[in-house]
Order: structure tokens, then C-alpha cells, then sequence
């Protein structure tokens, strides 16, 4: 009985999905003529939907390392060189490249998808491009300040080929599902609402969780270390409800924001989660409800005690926390693609 309840809920929800991506028409546009060379990060998640909306919305994408842009600008005589956020495993010499690229006539743009916690850095980076795009809002005016000239809102996305609804063996099924860093803020979290998973069939994934004080409580839910893509979806897919919590802005804890920047942008996992076709609990951002309604697409929570009722709330009313997540899918795939987003940088930067 248990298992026929199980595939009961599992053939619910893939075939609403199957039905939402059946009725779901985006607009065919005839693609951009330009010629595009792409440098990436090194974040899988985000630079394969990058590279694969390059390559349905412009004519021509050359996907080079760091190290090699300024040589590969040279050859190719691209229209654009886009940079995908430009830190952490970029060389030294990267700002010197870039500062050749643009000598060369050739427009740059860098698309920041760490803001606000590494400012520390991106307040240096960012004057170097032509263009600068940021997934934070609230950065606009930080970089304006700077002397950007051309600075512009860019949300991210969830790859879809990646982040989908699929069937998924027991071992990764759970009521309960956290996957990330540990972030103090995150740490707060769990150990306040241990009592309440200790009972539960709960999955916590991710680095640095043996900082919880109720470790030794929970530790049995704890897959310690990074998780790769393929089973973080897994792991979306087989919990019946996905916590996201966003980690804190403030310098120190994990940040490099001196400045103490603030954000009010969601975060990659709130599209890549709704993208699964699951029930997700996020924290509340500033810029939430303009993508997401709040109840009717995504359940919200405001503090530890509220996640607690929300989290009985929806393990309780299993038909309620379908429709949740099967609304929240739509809007996905309907307004939050990375076809769109890419439509929308091309467009700015004159070569659509």
C-alpha cells in the first residue's frame, strides 16, 4: 500500500509536468547573426544552459578557457566576448585580456552570478567591460558608482535538460531535503528546527555541517561533501519537500563584502528547484514575488518556528503541495529560461 501511494503521488506529478511542457509555446524568434565567444566559469549548472541558449539564439558560439580569450578574440573576431562572472578560477592576466579584447573594437560583457558576496572583487572587475550584467539587483547602483556606464538586471535560469522531473530510486527519496553549503545562517537554522527532523526521513547535503551543535543529533541525515548535479537533482526529485535558504550579505561569515552589500535577488536554486517540479520553502528575497507567487507557485517561510508549520503544513496536504510545485514548474518554464535571459543580453548589447 505504501508503494502504490508513492506511485500514485510519483505518476501525478511527472505527468502533470509532461502535460505543462506539452502546452507550454514560446515565441520562435529567427536567431541573431552575431558571432559569440564565451568564457566560463566553471559552474556546470549555469554554463551549460548559457551555452546551449548561445547556441539556438546566435549564428555562431566559440566556448574558450580564460587563459586563451585574448588569443582566441584575435583569431575569431567575434561580436562579443561574454564573461561568465570572471572570478575565482580566472588567471591573473585576465584583466589585461580584457582591457586587449576591448582595444581590439570588440565588445565585452560579464554576467556577475555571485553578487553580493564577493564585491570585494567584482567592484574591480567590473569597470574592465563594457557591459555589465548581474543576477542582484541591488548591485546596479553599486556599479554604476564605479563608472560602469552600461549596467543592467539579469536573473539567472535553470538548465532544463538537467534540471527536470524524473522518476528516482528509493535511496533517494526523503520527506525533507537541504542541499548546499553550510553557511552559518544555515547552520542557525538547523540546529533551531533539529527537534523537529530528528523523527523525520530528512536528506542534508553538502560541505562544512559538522558545524551544527546538533550534529550528533542529525548527523545520520548528513551526506557530507559537494554533490554532483546529476544526484543533487536526484535528490530534488525524491524529497517531497526541497528547503532553500539563501546565505547571509554581511562581511565576514563566509563572504568577502567589506562593503556589507545587501541583496534582495533570489538565488540560481530557486529556478533550478521549481525546474524539478518539486515543493520548495524559501526564505523571503525582496525581488521573490516578481518571479514566483508566493503560496499559489512557492511556499515561503519566515524564521525556524514558521518553517516547522510550513513543513507540517505541507507533509500533511499532500494534494496541496502538488499543485504548489506543479504551478511553480510552469512559471519556470514559461517566463524562466535561459533562452529568454540570453534574448535579453544580446538585445542589450546591440546584437540581436
Amino acid at each position: 500500500m505504501d508503494g502504490y501511494a508513492k506511485g500514485k503521488l510519483d505518476g501525478w506529478r511527472l505527468g502533470v509536468c509532461r502535460g505543462i511542457d506539452e502546452t507550454i509555446r514560446h515565441e520562435s524568434l529567427p536567431p541573431s547573426r552575431a558571432r559569440i565567444l564565451y568564457v566560463p566559469q566553471g559552474f556546470e549548472a549555469i554554463d551549460h544552459g548559457v551555452i546551449a541558449a548561445l547556441q539556438s539564439e546566435v549564428a555562431e558560439v566559440t566556448v574558450v578557457s580564460a587563459t586563451e580569450m585574448r588569443l582566441q578574440a584575435e583569431r575569431c573576431r567575434p561580436d562579443a566576448v561574454l564573461v561568465m562572472n570572471g572570478l575565482h578560477v580566472f588567471p591573473p592576466d585576465h584583466l589585461e585580456q580584457i582591457d586587449a579584447i576591448r582595444a581590439m573594437g570588440i565588445r565585452t560583457a560579464i554576467w556577475f552570478v555571485d553578487d553580493p558576496y564577493v564585491t570585494d572583487t567584482t567592484v574591480k572587475v567590473a569597470p574592465h567591460y563594457d557591459y555589465v550584467f548581474t543576477h542582484e539587483r541591488s548591485c546596479l547602483a553599486l556599479y554604476l558608482a564605479q563608472g560602469c556606464n552600461q549596467v543592467h538586471h539579469l536573473p539567472l535560469s535553470a538548465y532544463a535538460d538537467w534540471f527536470k522531473p524524473m522518476a528516482v530510486p528509493p535511496e533517494y527519496r526523503s520527506d525533507i531535503c537541504f542541499i548546499g553549503m553550510a553557511f552559518w545562517n544555515r547552520v542557525e537554522l538547523f540546529d533551531a528546527i533539529a527537534p523537529y527532523l530528528k523523527d523525520k526521513k530528512v536528506l542534508i547535503g553538502g560541505k562544512l555541517w559538522e558545524r551544527m551543535n546538533s550534529f550528533s543529533q542529525l548527523s545520520q541525515f548528513v551526506k557530507d561533501g559537494w554533490i554532483e548535479v546529476p544526484e543533487t537533482v536526484k535528490y530534488y526529485n525524491g524529497a517531497k519537500i526541497v528547503i532553500n535558504l539563501h546565505r547571509t550579505t554581511e562581511a565576514g561569515k563566509d563572504n568577502l563584502n567589506g562593503i556589507n552589500w545587501p541583496a534582495e535577488s533570489i538565488n540560481p536554486r530557486t529556478f533550478e528547484m521549481a525546474s524539478c517540479g518539486v515543493m520548495q520553502l524559501t526564505d523571503v528575497r525582496q525581488e521573490l514575488p516578481e518571479h514566483f507567487a508566493v503560496g499559489s507557485e512557492i511556499g515561503i517561510f519566515r524564521d525556524a518556528n514558521h518553517l516547522v508549520q510550513q513543513l507540517e503544513h505541507y507533509l500533511t496536504n499532500e494534494e496541496e503541495r502538488q499543485w504548489v510545485a506543479a504551478r511553480g514548474y510552469r512559471r519556470v518554464k514559461k517566463d524562466h529560461t535561459f533562452r529568454d535571459r540570453i534574448r535579453r543580453l544580446i538585445g542589450t548589447i546591440g546584437l540581436a
